[in-house]
């Protein structure tokens, strides 16, 4: 089983989006960014994905610059490849290009000491969707509840 270790999450994407699908993918970074992202400096928030030229790119994505790196290090917001298998590109894109449908970053991760990305394929939610959902998550959270007390007595 691999060691997974979760450096950042983006928990504003599952109240914004309707999640139907996740894909994990590969991010090609510099080395003073895999510094920074051990030490937990990453924010996902407004981060999503961008298809140009058959290649994917993560857009948005804020990682702050290592302390200790030489030269300055990096710029904490440039566009950072994805890596992906080209059908998959193909097969996300098209999806992508379905209307409403946006592709958005989930977390970040350390698998096995390799970093990536968990993408989320989903669709925007109203404004009364997400009132709805709200609404759902506490009636369960309240029958959960009720169900463990009865359970006590």
């Amino acid at each position: 089983m691999p060691a997974v270790k979760v450096v950042a999450t983006n928990r504003k994407a599952r109240h914004e989006y309707d999640i139907t699908e996740t894909i994990e993918a590969g991010l090609v970074l510099k080395g003073s960014e895999v510094k920074s992202m051990r030490a937990g400096l990453v924010n996902l928030k407004d981060s999503y994905v961008q298809f140009r030229d058959g290649e994917a790119w993560l857009v948005g994505c804020h990682i702050s610059p290592y302390s200790f790196a030489r030269g300055g290090g990096h710029d904490p917001d440039r566009d950072r490849k994805l890596l992906l298998h080209r059908r998959e590109i193909a097969r996300i894109a098209a999806k992508v290009a379905e209307r409403g449908l946006t592709l958005v970053a989930l977390r970040v991760y350390f698998k096995d000491g390799i970093a990536k990305l968990e993408l989320g394929l989903g669709r925007g939610r109203a404004h009364y969707d997400k009132r709805r959902a709200i609404r759902d998550k506490e009636q369960r959270r309240e029958m959960d509840r009720a169900a463990r007390h009865r359970g006590r007595t």
